[in-house]
């Protein structure tokens, strides 16, 4: 990812493309994102999902014009040397941006999840509270190379009735233009604004972002654990952060050793770049010099770098792990391993160099399973599966903004539920709350309805 940290502040006028090209200052775009997204907040599902329908059509009408600006951006990639995990994020072929665009399509189809009622209660005869799901406002999205995220976040923000604010990695400029000038079309034909969803462009423009508390409810930070951390200390706007995924797999004792091998390779090569993807492999020392073998055979074979502790190259030749290795994501195909003693030193591991992410553990010893699953502190614990179901669209949230690794709510894969709060509606008929107080105080009901 590229370095978001912004060093000054920018308050001259900053260029934008959206449906007609025009100029203003950043506030300006967030005060007409709010706007829209007030008025989105009212609009019924049927409206919504109309929309997702018609920036799902703008899409595939524009898919050349969107190629081509990714291939621009890769090839801009290429001569600076992008690092292989975010040009493999970064770029945008005509399978993946269809598959894209059938998740813009799968969120319609999700159940809407604005003004579920989640409370209703009567207080006293005539008098009854609800509490009722609504949006949040304006989301504020700060993400590296990946053009997919802009067609995924804004179906999700539409859906959940809520205006947002895009920042992409320069690395992705031409992708992200493309697509959101695609998207304000498709909304432009629809009956939602297309100022609801705005694409910043400038890295000065990302201070200003985190500055605009008036405007912006939440902020969602996509990339290094520095980075979010720099985005927490800058703002006060909630922030709903994901920074490393340094996610584990621990073979335990009674472990199948077929399938582990076949999770084991799953977790790290099916998509290595992703956050989901396996670092640190873990395995019990009593199946090691079975284990082993099979397993670095199968990853060597899928091209895997390995590097592992002085009990794994015991078992069989490989680079040497160091400490540092454990607290590395690699994003790559690289992977370290370590033998550990047993269940509790699995544990101990994970939640020392662990980013709370997702961890696993193969075993066929359900005893073993539920004490790692209620130990291990990640946001998500698996049993006898790959590390790479952590994730929206197979969760069936339809996509997901981020992943959350804090332990407050929404926690894990973020979708259309973690995009909403609720507030409360009392309806009376003239109730007053002096009837309720003094020796003769009418009594409440609190009956639930």
């Amino acid at each position: 990812m590229e370095d978001q940290t912004p060093t000054r502040k920018n308050n001259s006028y900053c260029k934008r493309k959206i449906v007609t090209v025009l100029t203003a200052t950043l506030t300006d775009v967030a005060q007409q994102t709010r706007a829209a997204a007030q008025d989105l907040a009212g609009l019924s599902t049927d409206l919504k999902n109309q929309a997702l329908e018609s920036i799902a059509q703008a899409l595939e009408a524009a898919t050349p014009k969107i190629l081509e600006a990714n291939a621009k951006d890769c090839q801009r990639a290429q001569e600076s040397g992008l690092a292989t995990a975010l040009y493999a994020r970064l770029k945008l072929d005509a399978t993946k941006l269809a598959g894209a665009i059938a998740g813009v399509r799968s969120v319609a189809s999700l159940t809407d999840p604005v003004g579920s009622i989640q409370l209703h209660r009567e207080l006293d005869t005539g008098l009854e509270l609800k509490r009722v799901s609504c949006p949040l406002g304006v989301l504020g999205v700060i993400f590296e190379a990946r053009p997919d995220a802009v067609m995924q976040i804004s179906a999700l923000a539409i859906k959940s009735g809520n205006g947002v604010l895009l920042k992409g990695g320069q690395e992705a400029i031409h992708s992200c233009q493309a697509l959101v000038e695609a998207i304000q079309t498709g909304l432009a034909a629809s009956t939602v604004a297309p100022e609801a969803v705005a694409l910043l462009t400038s890295r000065e423009e990302t201070l200003e972002l985190l500055n605009l508390d008036q405007y912006v409810n939440l902020i969602i930070p996509r990339g290094s654990n520095s980075f979010v951390r720099f985005v927490q200390e800058n703002t006060r706007i909630p922030v709903l952060g994901h920074a490393e995924g340094i996610c584990h797999l621990y073979i335990d004792q009674q472990a199948n050793i077929a399938q582990s091998v076949d999770v084991a390779v799953d977790s790290k090569i099916q998509y290595p770049a992703a956050c989901n993807a396996l670092e640190t492999l873990l395995v019990h020392k009593d199946i090691a010099s079975d284990y082993l073998p099979k397993a670095v055979k199968a990853l060597q074979n899928q091209g895997v770098e390995l590097r592992g502790d002085a009990a794994v190259r015991d078992v069989i030749e490989m680079d040497s792990a160091t400490d540092t290795d454990w607290a590395t994501e690699y994003s790559d195909l690289v992977l370290s391993i370590k033998v550990v003693d047993g269940l509790e030193d699995a544990i101990a591991h994970i939640n020392t160099y662990g980013s709370g992410h997702t961890d696993a553990i193969m075993t066929t010893d359900d005893q073993a399973a539920a004490t790692f699953c209620s130990r291990v502190d990640a946001a998500g614990v698996f049993h006898n599966c790959s590390t790479r179901f952590a994730d929206g669209f197979r969760y069936g949230f339809g996509a997901e903004v981020g992943i959350s690794t804090q332990r407050m709510p929404p926690r894990g894969p973020v979708g259309l539920e973690g995009l909403v709060t609720y507030k409360y509606l009392l309806q009376g008929q003239g109730h007053i709350v002096a009837t309720y107080a003094g020796e003769d105080a009418q009594s409440f009901t609190h009956r639930d309805l």
